[in-house]
């Protein structure tokens, strides 16, 4: 089992940039992808980005492909979602999430289902 805990939400303008992280315990995080995902007022969960247990593929939503970049660092345990050009309708809770995938370079977010631990979730803000 492993336990996920995000951080670095807040309140930005647009335009501006946020860093979240999702720091992983537990277990070792090479065993898992990692997912973000989202969830704004009034809206459905949406898939953002994933990472794979390799490291060596990402895959973005459409919304967010060319703004956010997400990336791990194994020996922290931890992944980063470092978001840029921020727009008000990026404004969410955020939830990273860690899929046990038998496959090394393979990941996906079509699907909150694939994933077996979620963190608490850290909001996000963006103003206009």
């Amino acid at each position: 089992q492993v336990q996920l805990v995000e951080s670095g939400g807040g309140l930005v303008q647009a335009g501006g940039s946020l860093r979240l992280s999702c720091t992983a315990s537990g277990h070792t995080v090479r065993s898992y992808a990692i997912g973000w995902f989202r969830q704004g007022p009034g809206k459905e969960h949406e898939g953002v980005s994933c990472i794979t247990r390799s490291g060596k593929s990402t895959n973005y939503a459409e919304s967010v492909k060319g703004r956010f970049t997400l990336s791990r660092d194994n020996a922290k345990n931890t992944f980063y979602l470092e978001m840029n050009s921020l727009k008000p309708e990026d404004t969410a809770v955020y939830y990273c999430a860690a899929d046990k995938t038998r496959y090394p370079n393979f990941c996906t977010v079509s699907s909150r289902n694939n994933y077996d631990y979620w963190g608490q979730g850290t909001q996000v803000t963006v103003s206009s």
